[in-house]
């Protein structure tokens, strides 16, 4: 075979490898600056698609603010600041505890002393206008060092919530840029209301940032609420020792008929929020532990060992009315998370996928106002993860083919383990765009979110540009 056949072959087998991979490697690069409603492709679940080109015209996301006009009721200035690596909020990590009554005005004016990335403010679970959601590069732009933005929205819903960075957030956030947002009702009961803030500093679980055991004052007789964050990426048990108690809310929603449990715990889901509420005990001593020795403590009660059963979220409380039913809904969704060998922008890997997809070819889940939706949500991938939807609250409908049947399961932060299929649903009533993403927020930033957009609503603020919006 002569010297210059033999070239030719070796010349064409490596066209034939190297073409498709540098083909996908090219149609995996993500560009420097884009808009959010221009990624991958949109997905109308089987609705309708008037009044809407994907990515163009409609209503702008700055114009979906919260009131305009009139005097807060809660007015609160944070300050963000960073020295080698830890972020704080007026000089301390978690950030101060934000607390406000139903119905209240608030207004948050985030200055940034010197965060050199950027920053903003999510106020995760509370289902606030878009304008308002602290998305940067979807909301609004990342408020860049010694700028400040201000956030003013009604606080509808009574429960418990948190704030954190949606810029750079799988660094931000872990890195101690946030805190506790509270509603209460505006007639508040007696009793002892403590937020357990769970955030692991350089490998220490700590509450309220404090490691070990931390002093819970109640006095017998007395009634505790005990609002569980968990702000962590991994999921986390929580329970209570000395005596029963019961699961109040869910992600700032009321559990309906709670019952009183025993010797099991709950899982909070990274992201989540659950209110535990007991009475004090005679010997007033009761203790309320998140794992690893770290725990609320009254009247010096002793640690136990984390309970070998778990509360079942499926099948705890009584049935309630939902307010709208699911069997008429008018858009249907898939939302398959697995992995797959690709390129993400550029990077060969093992990576997220949705739908089959790798970001940013992923589907932009379109309804319209009134909607109701019906997502499955399945995970094949490996790994548990925390799938977050921003400015709404759905509710499970069934686990791997078990109808619910307690209490209506309300989330906004729900933790998808590997193996299980969820079906949930809920209506479009919070015209924006959305993000319905994965928080364990490395997952996010490798790739693992979607959004949920209005089809008559756009965006004018970019990824990345001048304002180096990198939200996740």
């Amino acid at each position: 075979m002569r010297k210059s056949f033999k070239i030719a072959i070796a010349s064409g087998v490596t066209v034939a490898i190297l073409g498709p991979l540098v083909f996908f490697w090219q149609q995996s690069l993500v560009p420097s600056t884009y808009t959010m409603t221009s990624m991958g492709y949109p997905d109308y679940g089987g609705g309708q698609q008037a009044g809407h080109a994907h990515g163009t015209g409609g209503l702008s996301v700055a114009s979906l603010t919260g009131p305009t006009t009139g005097d807060p009721d809660v007015v609160v200035t944070l300050t963000a600041h960073e020295q080698n690596g830890r972020y704080t909020l007026n000089g301390v990590t978690p950030g101060p505890e934000i607390r406000a009554k139903k119905g209240q005005l608030v207004q948050v004016t985030l200055v940034n002393d010197n965060v050199r990335d950027g920053v903003t403010l999510h106020w995760h679970g509370v289902d606030v206008p878009n304008a308002e959601d602290g998305v940067a590069g979807v909301t609004q732009d990342a408020v860049l060092p010694g700028r400040s933005f201000v956030y003013r929205f009604v606080a509808q819903d009574a429960g418990t919530y948190w704030y954190h960075s949606h810029q750079l957030s799988h660094e931000q956030v872990k890195g101690g840029l946030f805190g506790a947002f509270v509603v209460t009702e505006p007639v508040f009961s007696e009793g002892i209301d403590q937020v357990v803030q769970v955030h692991t500093y350089d490998g220490r679980i700590t509450i309220n940032g404090t490691p070990g055991e931390s002093p819970l004052t109640a006095r017998p007789g007395q009634l505790v609420r005990a609002r569980v964050i968990n702000t962590d990426a991994q999921p986390l048990k929580a329970w209570v020792s000395g005596v029963p108690y019961r699961v109040m809310a869910i992600d700032g929603r009321d559990v309906h008929g709670p019952t009183d449990i025993s010797d099991k715990s709950v899982t909070v889901t990274a992201g989540g929020r659950i209110d535990l509420a007991f009475t004090m005990p005679a010997s007033g001593a009761a203790r309320v532990d998140v794992g690893a020795g770290v725990a609320l403590v009254a009247g010096g009660a002793p640690a136990t060992a984390e309970p070998s059963s778990t509360v079942d979220l499926l099948t705890y409380g009584t049935r309630a009315d939902l307010g709208f039913d699911p069997a008429k809904a008018t858009r249907n969704f898939d939302y398959r998370i697995g992995r797959r060998v690709g390129f993400l922008d550029g990077k060969p890997g093992f990576w997220w996928s949705i739908n089959g997809h790798l970001y940013p070819d992923v589907p932009m889940f379109m309804v319209s106002t009134g909607d109701i939706v019906r997502m499955t949500i399945a995970n094949t991938s490996g790994e548990v993860h925390p799938m977050h939807l921003h400015g709404h609250h759905a509710v499970v409908l069934s686990r791997n083919g078990v109808p619910a049947s307690g209490s209506p399961w309300w989330f906004d932060s729900l933790d998808v383990a590997d193996g299980d299929t969820y079906e949930i649903a809920f209506v479009a009533d919070n015209p924006g765009i959305w993000v319905d993403h994965c928080h364990n927020l490395k997952h996010a930033a490798d790739g693992l979110l979607a959004h949920l957009a209005y089809t008559n609503v756009t965006t004018p603020y970019e990824v990345g540009g001048v304002a180096g919006n990198n939200p996740e």
